[in-house]
């Protein structure tokens, strides 16, 4: 393989690529650019950007299925897609202080309570906590710092040349001297060159992926929307369920209207609701602590719509994050009878709350969907039913999904560019482990051709 590999992106997908060559005694150069910080410097409310993106400030569940995450199998095979997640799973237990810790929750049948009202998909997870995330990062980082890996940390790439092999970049404090907006594409300071580029720029990055789309023409797949809110509400409720899996994930289908939704990234025990900066708006996420010490007794998770056939759809979920903002530039926060809660380090959450008339407002700027959602609450509670009025919910989560391009399966190369390749969301990815597996699987390949 070539001797000079550029990684845009110190997300799980880049850095598991990243492992995977110094593992294999690679001698050539490894570079990793990245609009965030280092471990050590990355602060708590930083959750997009830096050493292993999103997912190394999340609460690090990592799925143990293939058909969670993306289509990770329809590249490679089932069995190999299994295989390669394995390796995801056993990087984050070498780089874990505690690996013994690490423990994989594997759920039994679906309980009857669930079926008149909600299907119920049930698979192994590893949960590995906010608070041991920070640490394997801080190791990790380390470790591929020792094998001689370049990073460019606060560093933001501007362009892309695929002819050329060259990337460019002004650092994130030229464009603030210069008084330029932080999405500006074309502004060209220095270059990098490249033999091989692993684009893995993650959810911050997605609207670049979707500009170079269309700059060069890429052939594309398109892409659904995904949004919602994230739900908060005491453990109790949902006990009964969370005995039968921690991160359990129910669903609804409305598949004449192309509508369905689903539960996912659930968060219990020290759970909290942390706030995401996406192209300048909050959005929502949540994440839990494995300390007791930071116990609340609380749940969250997303409740995501998926909806088909809405034209340009990442523009349309721009536009209703956009309106969905306060006047105090924040997400919305509402709940018939709770107070917004607070992070793990108590401070409040960054969030706007609403009454009724601003609830109805928001049912506007869903343009007719967030009926979904309300039914979907109102299934939670005839399952559970304690829940009654006893949550809040934050508003909006989002995954923004820009087309993707078509990819050759051997290697996630581009069809028109066989050296670069695309990994984690901006292959539309969903989670650590698949996004982690790409950034393998690109590796073996080119190492083994």
């Amino acid at each position: 393989m070539s001797k000079n590999v550029l990684i845009i992106g110190a997300g799980v997908a880049g850095v598991n690529a990243a492992t995977k060559l110094v593992d294999n005694n690679f001698d050539g150069k490894i570079t990793i650019v990245d609009m965030g910080k280092n471990p050590y410097n990355r602060p708590y409310d930083d959750v997009m950007t830096g050493f292993l993106g999103a997912g190394g400030w999340s609460d690090g569940k990592l799925t143990y299925h293939t058909s969670i995450g993306g289509q990770l199998s329809k590249y490679c095979g089932e069995d190999k897609a299994m295989e390669l997640m394995d390796q995801v799973i056993e990087n984050f237990k070498r780089f874990h202080p505690k690996p013994e810790e690490v423990q994989c929750s594997n759920p039994v049948a679906e309980p009857d309570f669930i079926k008149p009202h909600f299907g119920l998909r049930l698979f192994p997870v590893w949960h590995v906590g906010t608070d041991y995330l920070h640490e394997i990062g801080k190791n990790w980082f380390d470790y591929l710092e020792s094998k001689g890996v370049e990073f460019l940390w606060e560093t933001k790439v501007s362009d892309i040349d695929f002819d050329k092999q060259e990337i460019y970049y002004p650092s994130i404090a030229e464009m603030d001297s210069k008084n330029l907006p932080g999405d500006l594409l074309w502004v060209n300071n220095e270059v990098l060159k490249y033999d091989t580029l692993i684009f893995g720029v993650g959810k911050s990055g997605i609207d670049f992926g979707k500009q170079l789309a269309e700059k060069y023409d890429l052939p594309t797949e398109p892409k659904s929307v995904q949004i919602g809110v994230r739900f908060e509400a005491p453990q109790k409720h949902f006990q009964k369920l969370i005995d039968v899996s921690y991160d359990f994930k129910l669903y609804r289908k409305f598949e004449d209207k192309g509508v369905s939704l689903r539960s996912f990234c659930t968060n219990n025990n020290a759970a909290y609701v942390a706030v995401e900066q996406t192209y300048g708006n909050h959005t929502y996420n949540g994440h839990a602590r494995k300390d007791e010490a930071f116990r609340n007794d609380m749940t969250n998770f997303g409740i995501l719509m998926e909806i088909q056939g809405i034209e340009k759809p990442f523009d349309w979920s721009r536009n209703v994050v956009k309106s969905l903002q306060s006047t105090d530039n924040t997400g919305l926060y509402y709940s018939p009878t709770r107070q917004p809660s607070q992070t793990s380090e108590g401070i409040d959450v960054s969030a706007t709350q609403i009454d009724v008339g601003g609830y109805r407002d928001v049912v506007k700027m869903f343009d007719g969907y967030f009926t979904y959602i309300e039914d979907f609450i109102d299934g939670m509670k005839k399952v559970f039913p304690t829940l009654k009025d006893d949550w809040g919910m934050y508003i909006p989560e989002v995954k923004y999904l820009s087309p993707e391009p078509l990819v050759n399966y051997n290697d996630l190369s581009l069809t028109k560019y066989n050296n670069v390749h695309f990994v984690g969301d901006a292959l539309s990815a969903r989670g650590i482990t698949v996004s982690g597996a790409q950034g393998i699987y690109v590796i073996e390949s080119l190492l083994n051709n």
